[in-house]
């Protein structure tokens, strides 16, 4: 699967309408042409026999290998995964991403092992998705995010944007169908009802307009004509008198439910409303009822019936059909989450790729709005996939596979490559092989082949079925039997997988492990994986979240000016979160609150003194601001993404310049707001004294007479004499 960090965004109405333009249209082909069998392409023209066959492949199924391409990664530079990142932090940020990015592909792909040929058997599906609205009461229009670059990336492996985009698969989550039930109701009730009651809500408001009398009577007579044409046909004695262009436009005779009937066309719903108060006044045998039409809409007819009985039969059979549309038109937008709904009922194995995300996006868009805390997720997650392996960890993991970390990294094309050459070219007892490969067999629709071309990777389709071969091998070379596992009930139960299932990489570049059964987190050793930071235990209580500063400022600089006032050892790491903010992690706890005071005092009094000072260069220009990390989940929380992480921070409203969470013994925080301007309180502010003696030591600074290290000598003792 495409896991792209760039960030270039574009909205999707411009983004994929230039694709769609711009490239030339591929036939969605049951069968991919990049290999020798293929994979089954799933569009909404065959979704629906489609589904049946994968209904049967997956109950049948050892496993279920999945896969996901989506329209980008992340919303903003500052929303990557940073050494920095606490475990709410990553949750958040991947939070975000799910939320708002599209899913275009989902790869589904059963493994079944066929005792008669010792061999599994994989039946990949690629799903191409769109989430357009089927439903104009399921809510307004889908929005989402794309990221540029990965739109082009999926390009360049040959994705088939005309067909996404033309042919894809809607859906609805459990939420939205809820509502949709919901909606549905309520309107077809309403509309029900007001065939009956509306008249005499009318009447009772004495609607006595003149142009409502004279439609009225126009009504009457056009409805009393109507009728009488109908009786005479019925009687056998019909004359026709002829009719307007306009009457037979409006008035269209047909028959519903096997009655005669009047589908009125290009009335105003007020107009409506005085028909149904004639036809209730005038006409007792007719009755005036709303049926579904396309989409939402209701169609208004008039009905001949025999008698009060046929009259009370008829509306009953009118409420059941509607109910029974909506039923259809509902089930036909749930759309791809049958899919989803299929892998969770049947709680099958569940095999993903460095596949946290992945799950992320299922929750997301099948099945309700993500929880806003990653405990919650954790919990919430299990009870639809109780069974879920990442391959990545399980290579990380087991010492069984240290031959091939220590070749290659455990990317899924390059464990594919390792672990299954002789999938990849289709050579028996390749020479590559790092142990006799599992035999695995691709079947689409009734054709088989062992042959298999890898020319379709990133497709999600192939990179699931990919996941399920890595998957197939490591369990052979962890020393599971698949021809003695046929009295075994589930995959999921093998005591030698035990130590993998429900573990996912919450992120894998930070080594960062989530159990989902305990949801204990752990730190995975540096020796294992190839992540990209390998630090120790960070202290987030010694950060300190700084943006604002003036641009022209680096990393070294403002570390520079931190140490010339706290010391040479004061300050650990300085990192960019983007070009506006930066992270700087201070050795001991205590110099957070000392900084964030010794900002505000310098900010409050703004004299020639403070702006000698040596932070006066970080807060040039009077826009830094300062706090400690909480502030930073605050702002990771927020829906909003701008580019920058100033912008973002004044998207969700803060207008101060530092704030500071101070801890209490009987609460985890205690959040204390420093207003622009203000001071923090506490016992660490500064007296007129202690500030005195500051004062002395930037005249010192200012006339030359101290040198550096005096200086810094200086500021020394001041913090000694302060408590700082």
């Amino acid at each position: 699967m495409m896991k792209n960090q760039i960030w270039t965004l574009r909205p999707l109405s411009q983004t994929l309408t230039l694709i769609h333009r711009t490239f030339s249209s591929l036939s969605a082909s049951t069968c991919s042409s990049s290999s020798s069998c293929g994979i089954k392409n799933v569009t909404k023209s065959n979704f629906d026999s489609t589904l049946v066959d994968l209904r049967q492949h997956i109950r049948a199924a050892d496993f279920v290998a999945i896969d996901l391409e989506m329209t980008g990664i992340t919303s903003a530079p500052w929303r990557e995964s940073f050494e920095f990142d606490r475990f709410d932090i990553r949750y958040l940020k991947v939070k975000d991403s799910a939320e708002k990015f599209a899913v275009v592909q989902l790869g589904v792909c059963p493994f079944r092992w066929d005792s008669s040929i010792s061999s599994f058997v994989a039946h990949p599906h690629n799903f191409y998705v769109f989430p357009r609205q089927e439903l104009p009461v399921s809510g307004p229009s889908y929005e989402f995010m794309c990221q540029t670059a990965s739109l082009d990336f999926l390009a360049k492996y040959q994705f088939d944007f005309n067909t996404c985009i033309n042919e894809g698969i809607s859906y609805l989550s459990r939420g939205q169908e809820e509502e949709a039930q919901r909606l549905f109701t309520s309107l077809y009730d309403y509309e029900f009802l007001e065939s009956h009651s509306s008249s005499n809500d009318m009447k009772e408001k004495g609607i006595f307009r003149m142009a409502d009398v004279l439609f009225t009577e126009r009504m009457k007579s056009k409805i009393s004509e109507w009728k009488n044409e109908l009786l005479q046909v019925k009687n056998g004695d019909h004359e026709s008198q002829g009719s307007t262009k306009e009457s037979v436009k409006q008035f269209e005779t047909i028959f519903y439910m096997m009655r005669p009937a009047v589908k009125l066309h290009g009335f105003t719903s007020r107009q409506l409303r005085l028909i149904q108060l004639v036809t209730k006044n005038h006409f007792k045998d007719l009755a005036y009822i709303c049926v579904g039409g396309e989409g939402t809409s209701l169609q208004q007819l008039l009905v001949y019936t025999d008698s009060i009985n046929d009259k009370d039969l008829l509306m009953t059979e009118v409420k059941g059909s509607l109910h029974k549309d909506t039923e259809l038109k509902i089930k036909n937008a749930v759309g791809l989450r049958h899919v989803i709904d299929l892998l969770s009922s049947e709680k099958k194995l569940i095999v993903g790729h460095n596949c946290f995300l992945d799950l992320a996006h299922l929750y997301s868009k099948f099945i309700a709005p993500l929880p806003s805390t990653g405990e919650d997720y954790i919990s919430s997650i299990a009870k639809y996939f109780p069974h879920i392996i990442d391959t990545k960890l399980l290579l990380n993991n087991n010492d069984v596979f240290q031959v091939m970390k220590r070749k290659r990294s455990t990317s899924l094309a390059k464990a594919f490559a390792f672990l299954c050459p002789e999938i990849v070219s289709g050579v028996k007892n390749h020479r590559s092989a790092y142990k006799p490969c599992i035999k695995v067999q691709v079947q689409v629709d009734d054709t088989r082949s062992s042959n298999w071309n890898s020319g379709a990777k990133h497709e999600a389709g192939y990179d699931a079925f990919m996941t399920g071969c890595v998957f197939a091998q490591a369990c052979s070379h962890l020393g599971i039997n698949f021809e003695s596992r046929i009295s075994y009930p589930s995959l999921a139960l093998e005591e030698k997988l035990q130590g993998c299932i429900n573990t996912l990489y919450l992120s894998w570049i930070n080594g960062d492990i989530i159990d989902l059964k305990t949801g204990i987190r752990t730190l995975e050793s540096p020796d294992s994986g190839d992540h990209k930071y390998r630090n120790s235990k960070i202290l987030f209580s010694n950060i300190v979240l700084l943006w604002g500063f003036p641009s022209k400022l680096k990393a070294a600089e403002i570390k520079e000016c931190i140490l010339k006032v706290f010391g040479q050892s004061s300050v650990t790491s300085i990192y960019h979160l983007d070009e506006t903010a930066v992270f700087v992690l201070f050795s001991k706890a205590e110099l957070v609150s000392d900084f964030l005071d010794l900002k505000t005092s310098l900010e409050k009094n703004n004299d020639p003194i403070s702006v000698l000072h040596p932070l006066s260069k970080i807060l040039d220009g009077g826009c830094t601001c300062a706090a400690n990390y909480e502030v930073y989940k605050e702002i990771c929380g927020s829906p909003f993404s701008e580019m920058l992480f100033t912008d973002q921070a004044a998207a969700i409203g803060i207008k101060w310049k530092t704030k500071m969470f101070v801890p209490k013994p009987e609460e985890s925080h205690q959040e204390t707001l420093v207003p622009e301007g203000g001071q923090t309180t506490g016992s660490n502010s500064p007296s007129p004294k202690e500030f005195e003696k500051l004062v002395s030591v930037l005249d010192g600074l200012s006339s030359r007479r101290i040198a550096g290290n005096g200086l810094e000598d200086s500021l020394h003792c001041f913090q000694a004499h302060t408590g700082s």
